[in-house]
């Protein structure tokens, strides 16, 4: 009769999570699983031929440098904000900011690396697969940087802090979502090309 309570108990705890943070986790799913189909249907296409070979522009390695750089920056932001450093908050938030940018422009830069080595968004399946992926992840990251930007200005504001961080944990979690999505597209195109 007790551990049926127990069972009873555990059965009737309701489950927490913020609205805001739900949506946010359902959004990556729907991330994941675009890039999953595309990453999939690159495989399937590339062995059926008539694939373009063509090396992969060196920025890349910098950008991915980038990226990992402003995850250290925004989860040192985190930290801050939880320890109301608002001074560490704001360090950490416009630094992510501002390297999320330049990930975007080397990200353009990789692009005229590929115009240069003559690979294009179209004539050739490998080349139009390399320009989606990379335009589709920078979309997204257009949209962290605009979040970021948003927290920054709620910072300024001071209502990011200890017992608020709900738009903060939102802002860590998607951007370090984006980090690891471009870096498992790196990858994959390293193994994969």
């Amino acid at each position: 009769m007790e551990q049926e309570l127990k069972y009873v108990d555990l059965v009737e705890q309701p489950i927490s999570m913020h609205p805001k943070k739900f949506a946010l986790w359902l959004f990556m799913v729907t991330v994941v699983m675009i890039f999953a189909a595309m990453t999939s249907a690159y495989i399937v296409r590339q062995s059926e031929g008539n694939w373009l070979e063509y090396d992969l522009p060196q920025i890349f390695w910098v950008t991915s440098g980038i990226v990992v750089l402003s995850s250290v920056f925004l989860q040192y932001g985190y930290y801050s904000a939880k320890k109301d450093n608002i001074g560490g908050l704001k360090i950490g938030l416009i630094g992510a900011v501002v390297l999320g940018i330049a990930f975007l422009i080397g990200q353009w830069y990789s692009w005229v690396a590929l115009v240069d080595e003559e690979v294009f968004f179209v004539g050739n399946p490998s080349g139009s697969f390399l320009y989606v992926f990379t335009g589709l992840h920078a979309l997204h990251l257009i949209s962290g940087v605009i979040f970021l930007i948003i927290v920054l200005i709620s910072s300024f504001r001071y209502q990011i802090h200890s017992k608020s961080m709900v738009r903060m944990e939102m802002a860590t979690t998607y951007w370090h979502f984006l980090g690891g999505l471009w870096l498992y597209l790196f990858m994959f195109l390293l193994l994969n090309h």
